[in-house]
């Protein structure tokens, strides 16, 4: 059918993947059809073998004895029996074989979907890492490129200066050769790399997606294949022997026989045709090697003395890793035929496939390796019994001689025309000797100074010949040496170059400020810790800075910890967000590439009046300051009293505010956790911030000044629902319990208004307040969304309270939170029992998708029974919405006495 040459777009992969949820789901409805036909044709038979022993029943029945009537009717009653009989014999036949077979197809079938998903996911992802491993690859490359100009320019510039050698002029040609060895390996690399690149994508394009898309289509026709015996044998148990039913028998079976499993997609493959995938070229970027003197030339490699041993070690390493993918093949192919297998069996077609396409894989990386090695084995032949040539060899010519050593000639022997005399030819031979001797000493590997930043030089020394050099690229934007707050780059490389920092002629000490242009006044105090700054934000997570800072040169300044030390980040939205680490001088002041100052609040204020980039390689520029936000308390405004739960993230505490002395609850963050921990933390208070109802549990504020972080909310006395409800199980009215249900539905009307999908509603996520008032809790798992989808798997999900449709398909909206309403109601009214006693999660959801509901708990009224099983509607459009539940309930809890 072409899944391989036709299906190999995005689209056509999201439209197979809704193609088998449309299959599940049919398949689902097929199996509770079943079931209930199971049951109805038993209720049937019971009731005509009823009717045959009611019609056996006759008085007196020895004065018929000779009937033909009687004997016929006696016929009849038989006859009517025996259909009972029959009828219950296929029901049995239809429950035992048919709808386990089905059971079984249906459990396979997700089972499959899931490895296609898999597998195809993965085989992706390999292509997206080679695709963002060569993009990686040729920033490093782009890097030491720029580091290798600048020592050589520097090489080229102390030697015409000095000319003659020296420790300095020895230093200098050590780093011009380092960074030239780095060169050279980077450059080796990325030649390797696009090599291996080109191959996967090729065998990616050829051989791995078509091969799933061949599998799949294979599976697919297997599942129809099975599909269309089973439904044959339903057919054959349904059948009834009168003329009525051959007929209709005949017209199924007519129907069944056109069932193909070679042309059951044919329209779904014409419908989602796409062209295969185009090719993707990995190219050397030629731009690259420019300025390298024609050392490095594009897509090949370079065999001197700084990488020819590391080139043999690459090659053994590569051989050995050939000769160990090789074993692999043989060890498969001895057990993968494919040739005689003729079984359509789903599970043995999907074990048979999975072997050979693990062969195929293994043929693919042979030949990514083979073609290094054979790259590798090219470059190294080339080179033959001649000698390594040098890596750092210049290879200066007379132009480049004559062009620095008649910089001092004067003009006016230019103009005279005359020949150049002995002495100035003897010179230039002595640099070009000298230059040579210099690149020719072996290579002398430097110490990395004790600090990046070295102190400012006094006036006694002149000026620096060197500037501040450090190199970096645009994601680790290093200032004055340092580095950005989540990354670090090559250490050795920072140590290898001198950091210079520039001292300030001088620096403004004033109050406040502004730009022109109408931005916010910044102001200052030398004596206020850098705390009580409106601009500085603390800890605040990355994540939660990204958001805050929206427009160019929007700024604040907040605090990482990195490696267990305690850094000042500057944060500023600029083609992008951009962070940048406060360096520190040996005098204990602050700085970034510019001037220093004894505060960062000076150094801030610095940058945003003069206008200046923070950097020069970033060009960021402060614009306007982002202040915190009213919700943004200060650690120290709170104060922690008792311990009175756990979360998932850290201990919540009851506490009360400096200001006014109000007690509230404080969920505390452990200072362990990871950012994306931390931000998960938070997203409960970005989303409580803008609620405000009385059955919705109220946010005060974050603090975020410093560790550890607390989101503070008010403090409802009652605790738990789930535990208040146990608690007081023999005192709580029918009357309050209804109170409960409709404050919850009331709290729930609201977050569907505000296309809130809560995903943890529960009795242990509610609390209670005065008055026995329900308000909603724990927005931990909440999105803000009409319609959410889980993508990252299904851990952590309360089986017992999740609507179908969420645990099958991922796929949650806010009629999966009134199914969860549903279950709140029924705990409601068992005084917190436990939904599903006695189940354990996946039997739980195996009776609910087969059409178990639980039972009313005693007490509770029919009305409301009636609507906890419209809320466990399996289908999520038969189930109300959260303002007909408020309406429902609150018409109750009126109407009761």
């Amino acid at each position: 059918m072409g899944f391989s040459s036709n299906l190999q777009s995005k689209a056509a992969h999201e439209a197979l993947l809704c193609r088998q949820d449309a299959e599940l789901r049919l398949l689902d409805t097929m199996r509770r059809c079943l079931a209930n036909k199971v049951k109805c044709d038993r209720e049937y038979a019971v009731a005509i073998t009823s009717v045959a022993l009611q019609g056996q029943k006759l008085e007196r029945a020895e004065d018929l004895v000779g009937s033909l009537v009687a004997q016929a009717w006696k016929n009849m009653l038989e006859e009517l029996d025996n259909t009972a009989r029959l009828i219950k014999h296929n029901a049995d036949s239809l429950e035992s074989k048919s709808l386990d077979k089905l059971n079984s197809l249906y459990a396979e079938k997700r089972r499959a979907r899931k490895q296609y998903q898999e597998e195809h996911n993965r085989i992706v992802a390999q292509f997206t890492h080679f695709t963002e491993d060569v993009a990686r690859k040729k920033t490093e490359y782009q890097k030491y490129l720029e580091l290798y100009k600048l020592m050589r320019s520097r090489f080229e510039e102390h030697y015409i200066k000095s000319g003659r050698g020296g420790r300095k002029l020895d230093d200098v040609r050590d780093k011009y050769q380092k960074a030239c060895r780095k060169l050279h390996l980077t450059h080796n690399e990325y030649v390797l790399l696009l090599c291996e690149a080109a191959e996967y994508e090729r065998d990616f394009r050829t051989v791995l997606l078509p091969g799933l898309l061949d599998h799949q289509e294979a599976v697919q026709e297997a599942f129809i294949i099975s599909w269309r015996t089973v439904l044959e044998e339903v057919a054959q148990y349904t059948s009834l022997c009168s003329e009525k039913f051959r007929d209709a028998q005949s017209r199924v079976e007519t129907s069944l026989e056109a069932i193909k499993p070679n042309q059951e997609y044919k329209d779904f493959t014409e419908k989602n045709k796409t062209a295969p995938a185009s090719p993707v070229l990995f190219t050397f970027d030629n731009s690259l090697v420019e300025d390298t003197s024609g050392k490095l030339l594009p897509s090949q490699l370079t065999v001197d003395n700084l990488t020819i041993e590391w080139l043999r070690a690459k090659l053994v390493q590569l051989e050995s890793s050939v000769k160990e993918v090789q074993e692999k093949q043989a060890s498969h192919s001895s057990h993968v035929d494919l040739a005689n297998n003729k079984n359509t069996h789903v599970d043995m077609l999907t074990r048979v496939d999975h072997g050979r396409r693990e062969l195929e894989e293994l043929r693919c990386r042979e030949r990514e390796m083979q073609h290094q090695v054979e790259v590798i084995k090219s470059a190294l032949s080339e080179l033959g019994c001649e000698e390594v040539p040098p890596g750092c060899d210049l290879s200066i010519d007379s132009s480049f001689v004559d062009n620095h050593t008649n910089m001092g000639t004067p003009n006016t022997e230019q103009q005279q025309g005359g020949e150049r005399s002995s002495s100035t030819f003897t010179l230039k031979r002595q640099h070009q000797q000298r230059l040579v001797e210099i690149l020719r000493k072996p290579f002398r590997r430097l110490s990395a100074p004790s600090s990046p930043i070295l102190p400012p030089r006094s006036a006694g020394e002149g000026r620096e010949e060197e500037k501040n050099t450090s190199q970096t690229t645009d994601d680790e934007k290093v200032c004055g040496g340092g580095a950005d707050d989540d990354d670090y780059g090559d250490r050795d490389d920072a140590a290898e170059i001198t950091l210079i920092p520039i001292t300030p002629d001088s620096h403004s000490t004033s109050n406040s400020s502004s730009i022109d242009g109408g931005y916010t006044v910044m102001s200052l105090s030398a004596h206020r810790p850098l705390v009580d700054e409106e601009w500085f934000h603390g800890v605040l997570p990355r994540e939660e800075v990204v958001r805050l800072l929206t427009h160019e040169g929007d700024f604040l300044v907040r605090e990482t910890t990195r490696n267990d030390e305690c850094q000042t980040v500057l944060s500023v939205c600029w083609g992008g967000h951009k962070h940048f680490i406060v360096q520190t001088t040996a005098e204990g002041h602050f700085r970034f590439e510019g001037p220093a100052f004894p505060t960062i609040q000076e150094l801030i204020l610095h940058q945003y009046q003069s206008g200046l980039p923070v950097t020069g390689r970033s060009g960021a520029v402060l614009r306007k300051p982002i202040l915190r936000e009213r919700w943004e308390l200060n650690n120290d405004d709170v104060v922690l009293l008792d311990k009175i739960g756990r979360g998932n993230f850290g201990d919540v505490y009851k506490a009360h505010l400096k200001t006014g002395k109000k007690e509230v609850a404080v969920k505390t963050c452990r200072m362990t956790l990871p950012d994306e921990h931390k931000k998960k933390f938070l997203q409960e208070g970005r989303i409580l911030k803008q609620y405000d109802h009385p059955n919705i549990v109220k946010l005060i504020g974050i603090c975020v000044q410093k560790q550890p972080i607390m989101i503070v909310m008010e403090l409802v006395p009652g605790g738990s629902l789930l535990t208040f409800l146990r608690n007081h199980a023999g005192s709580l009215t029918q009357k309050q319990l209804l109170g409960m249900c409709r404050d919850a539905a009331a709290g729930m009307r609201y977050l569907e208004s505000k296309n809130c999908i809560h995903r943890d509603l529960a009795a242990r996520n509610c609390l209670v307040g005065y008055e026995n008032i329900v308000k909603i809790s724990d927005f931990g798992m909440s999105r803000e969304e009409e319609e959410y989808i889980v993508s990252d798997g299904m851990k952590q999900i309360p089986i017992k309270w999740t609507a179908p449709e969420a645990l099958n398909f991922g796929k949650y909206t806010s009629l999966c939170d009134v199914w969860s309403y549903g279950v709140l109601a029924w705990e409601i009214f068992s005084h917190g029992g436990t939904p599903y006693s006695g189940l354990s999660n996946s039997k739980a959801r195996e009776k609910i998708d087969t059409g178990y509901r639980m039972p009313a708990p005693e007490g509770t009224p029919d009305e409301m029974y009636r609507l906890m099983l419209r809320c466990w509607e399996y289908e999520p459009e038969n189930r109300p919405h959260f303002d007909q539940i408020f309406l429902v309930v609150d018409t109750l809890y009126g109407a009761h006495r």
